[in-house]
């Protein structure tokens, strides 16, 4: 028996998140997250989405479109293992997979019309900047949520990094956050850092590598301290141009 069938984008989704290394590996981690979910034609309509404001969060099928040309493997070394150990890419929610499909949770907040384009504000997501969305249902508690599940290697959430502004960096972050256009900066900056986007491999030995994550049209620049993350400078970002990223390989 076999299957093919073709699918296309019904929406994109707009977020603060213009690189892969930073995002936060699950939905939900950094709720300062804020952006759109922009339906694409033909789907553009008001009636595609009525009575979808009755819900507080939806699911979001979606496509890991920069990682589709890498192909997949059957295993891959998960970032909770620490990277030294591999599972079936099935066991994982790694995003090198066959299909190259993901789906994540988002917290709801409105459904706006805007110029004749229907947009979804949302937050919570884990989602790269441009995202081909490729379905959108509701999130439906008593079914969707189940209490006594199992999450293997994923049972608890993550452990927080503390992340802390030196004093050039916590003066540069009282500037942009006058503007309107960086909403909940520091807890967004905050949020993403906590989670050590580094890759797992870096984290068992000493780390003097300078770091950078693009957020918003953002670079923020951190290492790792004695105390746990520190910020030392927010710029005008340079992903695009011709500066080196540090990019996770989970």
């Amino acid at each position: 028996m076999s299957f093919t069938n073709q699918i296309q984008a019904v929406a994109y989704c707009r977020t603060p998140y213009k690189q892969k290394f930073g995002i936060p590996r699950q939905p939900g981690l950094v709720s300062a997250a804020r952006g759109f979910v922009e339906l694409a034609p033909p789907f553009n309509q008001i009636d595609a989405v009525r009575g979808l404001e009755q819900y507080s969060h939806l699911w979001l099928l979606f496509c890991f479109h920069e990682n589709l040309a890498q192909g997949w493997k059957t295993t891959v070394r998960p970032p909770r293992l620490g990277g030294n150990e591999k599972l079936g890419v099935f066991a994982t929610r790694s995003t090198f997979r066959p299909n190259g499909i993901g789906q994540s949770v988002v917290k709801l907040h409105g459904v706006h019309t805007d110029n004749g384009k229907v947009r979804l504000e949302i937050s919570g997501m884990d989602l790269l900047d441009g995202t081909p969305i490729v379905d959108i249902k509701p999130y439906i508690p008593f079914s969707d949520s189940i209490e006594q599940a199992v999450g293997g290697i994923a049972q608890e959430a993550p452990v927080l990094a503390t992340v802390t502004f030196c004093q050039a960096a916590q003066q540069q972050l009282e500037q942009y956050q006058r503007d309107d256009n960086y909403p909940r900066l520091a807890e967004l900056i905050e949020g993403v850092l906590a989670q050590d986007p580094r890759p797992a491999y870096k984290k068992a030995k000493a780390d003097p590598k300078l770091y950078q994550v693009a957020l918003y049209d953002l670079d923020i620049l951190w290492k790792m301290s004695a105390g746990g993350i520190e910020v030392l400078e927010l710029r005008p970002s340079q992903v695009g141009a011709s500066a080196k990223l540090e990019k996770s390989d989970d």
